[in-house]
């Protein structure tokens, strides 16, 4: 019953505000009746899209949907009638962000978004804001953007008219040096003497300013002008960026982690409150730490309220950390106002500092911004439950972060699994022998990654899967026998085997650079044309004539000599020696070691591994024949293929199963990046170690070797710290599938060929059938292990007291069983690993046969017990005969 209260006797107390209950009738009508785009949203992203005034960061963590809360923030801006797409400047990194955002949007709103003529990347709208501006840089508005190609080639004009040795100074080392100061925001005239000295004893500030001038007088502008005389125009032209930040009413910025100094100082400008008076630089710049000097980005850095950038020329010369300055504009003496800006991004992402990129451009926005919300969004739709703990521990080492700790509601899932290897070549064997289960299990190639530090690192894993029958593509490079140095490299070693190699000849002829221009080699190819001979004969030949200038002459007779040379060396020298007698005496290393490019160190160590590689073959000839089949696999990339990257090119990508290889000191984390950058390069490493494991969905398996080869010869490694920093709840250490692991005796564990009973494959071949029945047979009639070999040397140098297979007199020989104390020789990837002992094979030549491992093949070379046996998969191998029976 209810009681009801006389009009007269109700208090006069205030009533409180009401708010519906969660999940109650009022809270779920007004959902109802909501924008349909923001269902789904988790709370942290709902607020990050709903909250539009004032300047917001959004740490967005890896899997957490940062893409989908930007675009269904501009949804919601558009909506709600807070803006016109044409006053919205939205930039992102790469035009498939753009168009994806587009797309995206299209669909939220229900037409496609034309009206956003200010979505795109930092150059494409700075080229667009400079085309408008063009007489301002004294350029016009159809002005071409030079590629790299046509920046070294003017380059090179310039060094020959200074008369600098262009081989002692690259154009393309150059370029790089502009390319970094204009990241930096740096004018020929900012550039600090220090720095200028670098190139061309103090002349690089110079050739900088001239550069700038040519690329006037020919109408034209790089990559880095299209930010840089954006900012140049919004300083001296205060009117035109009052222009540009009454129209923008919001700015949002994808992956703002990865913004250089020169994006960061344009973005700036553009993100105050419009001033109707001239900004003045004012104030002390305090510089940032030089990561040049091991200081990681602290959170002492953060603390320091920074400045905007509106440095003057002098200001920027006397200090040379300027480009990396917190300044600030003094508009009209008032403090100055930031209008809504909204920069998604995660600091512990931030992975391309060696391009430029500034994690400390996102580690101080609230104080480049005040007031700014901070809004983390941490839970992540993609892993685990053990990956994310594992990644979250390994991130949470690094001091120059704001902090988050990504979670999922998603189940635990499987541990980290971490396995060592005796080297790197068992570090292949057992990722590729995990590929296969993984396969068979009937999970899609399309969802393996195997992600590397190095990119030298790939031709291991290539040649595995070459020998397994693996589809494979390589993402973000060629692969490795696509590289343009291994490519020169195989056509010097192709001419040494088949001089009639003309394709091969004419490649390498000019390279490194002999003065043999395009008309020397049409001479050649018509002189061989006219006498039905290969390019080499025709060089042999015209050497003896007049035909060439005396110059050119003597630079091909000099290659002529060479290849005789080095064809008589390769009667009497092995074939990885006499490659590095020709990279070295071509001058083909040389330049190289000369090259002062970013990517000439990488170069000179795919060299090494490519000679390394050579020595699994028994000679040349062996060794082009694999490269043959290696550059043959050619799939289409809708394909099912297991995808080999480095880890900076996975970054937004992700998989089921991740394979992480060579976490190793040296190699992961970098020396070379601890060398240049200390603390603050270590850092950047772990965030990388971050990225990697954040990666995967379901599987993220580490590995490391105890042995590998590292500048050209073999070197005992010790497992990455990275290791030692991964939580030990979420971890699992399990044993390698290719061979020996850790632990056990010597501490490496049991040796791989003590357990002949794990094959990698089943069959249903009679062979195979019968190879396991005899097993089968002998284990019943307790011809079991009786010992565990110790462990063993890589050489195959094992104790005699091992245990050894029984043979069967009736069936063949006996693949698994152990009857005594003593092993016969053992083949692996057939390679001999024991002598042979002097007994005559009862196998005679053509005789078909087949191995447990190689399937069947036919015998074509007998040596004692030793069987060079032509297998039809593959390929030819030796083995000892007590491994195979007659098919």
């Amino acid at each position: 019953m209810i009681r009801m209260t006389e009009p007269s006797k109700i208090t006069s107390q205030n009533v409180s505000d009401h708010q519906p209950a969660a999940g109650g009738i009022a809270a779920r009508a007004r959902a109802s009746v909501g924008p349909k785009y923001l269902s789904g949203l988790n709370p942290e992203q709902r607020e990050a899209v709903e909250t539009l005034d004032g300047p917001v960061l959004v740490l967005a963590g890896a899997g957490t949907g940062k893409t989908r809360v930007l675009t269904t923030r501009i949804a919601h801006i558009l909506s709600q009638g807070r803006a016109r797409p044409a006053e919205i400047l939205s930039v992102t990194f790469t035009n498939k962000a753009a168009r994806e955002m587009k797309h995206r949007l299209g669909q939220m709103l229900g037409h496609a978004v034309e009206g956003m003529p200010w979505l795109g990347t930092f150059h494409s709208i700075g080229g667009r804001i400079l085309r408008v501006h063009a007489e301002l840089a004294q350029l016009k508005s159809n002005f071409t953007v030079l590629d790299v190609d046509d920046q070294v080639r003017l380059l090179k004009q310039l060094l020959q008219a200074e008369n600098i040795d262009d081989k002692r100074w690259p154009a393309r080392m150059l370029a790089g040096l502009i390319d970094g100061w204009k990241n930096r925001g740096l004018m020929p005239s900012q550039v600090p003497s220090g720095e200028a000295a670098m190139f061309a004893n103090g002349k690089g500030g110079k050739l900088y300013a001239s550069y700038q001038e040519r690329l006037k007088i020919l109408n034209a502008a790089d990559f880095g002008d299209l930010l840089l005389e954006n900012i140049r125009i919004f300083r001296e032209h205060p009117d035109i960026l009052r222009q540009y930040q009454q129209r923008f009413k919001y700015i949002l910025v994808d992956e703002y982690q990865d913004t250089n100094v020169a994006q960061y100082l344009w973005l700036r400008l553009l993100s105050q409150a419009p001033s109707f008076t001239s900004p003045r630089p004012r104030g002390e710049v305090a510089s940032r730490s030089d990561a040049g000097e091991g200081d990681s980005p602290s959170t002492e850095l953060v603390e320091t309220p920074p400045h905007p950038d509106l440095l003057s020329a002098s200001e920027a010369r006397h200090d040379p950390a300027s480009a990396f300055a917190k300044a600030s504009a003094d508009m009209s003496g008032e403090k100055e106002k930031t209008k809504n800006i909204c920069c998604v991004g995660d600091d512990d992402q931030s992975i391309y500092g060696w391009r430029g990129a500034e994690v400390d451009n996102i580690l101080r926005f609230d104080h480049d911004f005040p007031g700014a919300k901070v809004i983390r969004l941490e839970r992540n739709y993609r892993s685990t439950g053990h990956i994310l703990a594992a990644a979250s521990h390994l991130i949470a080492h690094n001091e120059g972060r704001l902090g988050k700790t990504l979670r999922t509601e998603d189940q635990d899932g499987e541990k980290v699994t971490v396995t060592g290897s005796w080297d790197s070549e068992e570090e292949a064997r057992g990722i590729g022998e995990e590929i296969e289960q993984i396969q068979r299990r009937g999970e899609k190639l399309n969802e393996i990654a195997i992600l590397v530090r190095a990119s030298y690192q790939m031709r291991e894993f290539e040649d595995r899967f070459v020998t397994l029958g693996l589809p494979y593509r390589v993402i973000g490079g060629p692969r490795f026998y696509e590289r343009a140095e291994i490519r020169d490299a195989l056509a010097y070693l192709r001419v040494i085997n088949s001089p009639a190699d003309d394709l091969a000849f004419e490649r390498i002829v000019n390279v490194p650079k002999r003065g043999l221009g395009d008309a020397t080699v049409q001479m050649l190819h018509d002189h061989a044309r006219k006498r039905r001979i290969p390019l080499f004969e025709a060089a042999r030949a015209v050497v003896e004539t007049d035909e060439l200038k005396p110059k050119a002459r003597g630079s091909l007779r000099e290659v002529v000599a060479q290849f005789d040379r080095w064809r008589a060396q390769r009667e009497v020298t092995a074939h990885t020696d006499l490659a590095q007698i020709v990279l070295d005496e071509s001058g083909y290393t040389e330049m190289w070691q000369k090259d002062r490019s970013a990517d000439a160190a990488g170069r000179l160590e795919n060299l090494k591994e490519l000679v390394r590689s050579m020595e699994e073959f028994e000679n040349l000839q062996g060794f082009l024949e694999h490269i043959s089949l290696v550059m043959d696999r050619d799939g289409g990339a809708e394909d099912d293929a297991v995808s080999l990257m480095t880890l900076h090119s996975a970054k937004g990508l992700e998989f089921d199963n991740v394979f992480l290889p060579g976490w190793e000191e040296g190699l992961f984390p970098s020396q070379r990046t601890l060398d240049e950058q200390g603390r603050a390069g270590l850092e950047e490493e772990r965030r990388l170690g971050h990225v990697g494991l954040t990666r995967a969905r379901r599987r993220a398996m580490i590995y490391f070797a105890t042995n590998r080869r590292i500048h050209g010869t073999w070197s005992t490694t010790i497992p990455s710290r990275f290791l030692d920093e991964l939580p030990a709840a979420n971890v699992e250490i399990t044993e390698s599938k290719g061979g020996s692991a850790w632990g056990g005796t010597g501490g490496y564990g049991a040796s791989r060929f003590d357990d002949m009973e794990a094959f990698g494959s089943t069959y249903s071949t009679p062979g195979w059938q019968r190879a396991q029945a005899n097993r089968e047979g002998n284990r019943n009639r307790g011809g079991g292990r009786t010992g565990g070999g110790g462990g063993g040397n890589r050489s195959g140098g094992f104790e005699e007291e091992a245990a050894t297979f029984s043979s069967s007199s009736s069936s063949g020989p006996d693949f698994g069983s152990f009857s005594s104390r003593r092993r016969g020789p053992l083949t692996i990837e057939g390679e001999l690993v024991a002598k042979s002992t002097g007994t005559t094979s009862e196998f005679s030549l053509e005789d078909r046969v087949f191995h447990q491992k190689f399937g069947y093949g036919r015998v074509t070379k007998i040596d004692g017990n030793k069987l060079t046996i032509a297998f039809d998969k593959a390929g030819e191998k030796k083995v000892v005969d007590s491994f195979v029976q007659r098919a």
